[in-house]
């Protein structure tokens, strides 16, 4: 039985604030990639709902693939990709992480699937 995306979105969002960021670990080649992703998923999902420009279910969608990325393409513990994309966040400006969004975000769902 397959779950409601809402439901992944919960969980990832439990998970990634449930853990303080110290178990972290470094991620290289395709799993820094999928964590890249992971993050310009989540963030510009977050952001164009804040501006009214896309409505909770597609914000949801958004979030549940961003899940799915971090199941499917990293490796670690919840506790560690949460530390990694705290990171990843730190590391990327809003304005960049969206520009990012525009130009990669057809070739990340293609790099990184999620069926």
């Amino acid at each position: 039985m397959r779950r409601p995306l809402a439901l992944w979105a919960a969980v990832l969002a439990v998970c990634l604030l449930a853990y303080p960021a110290s178990a972290a670990r470094t991620y290289e080649g395709e799993e820094a990639a999928a964590l890249r992703c992971a993050n310009m998923l989540a963030l510009t999902a977050v952001v164009l709902a804040g501006a009214d420009l896309i409505g909770d279910q597609e914000k949801e969608i958004m979030l549940g693939v961003t899940v799915l990325i971090l199941e499917r393409h990293v490796s670690g513990t919840w506790r560690q990709k949460k530390a990694a994309l705290e990171i990843v966040r730190d590391r990327r400006s809003f304005p960049d992480t969206l520009e990012d969004y525009r130009r990669n975000a057809a070739r990340c769902l293609a790099q990184f699937p999620i069926n």
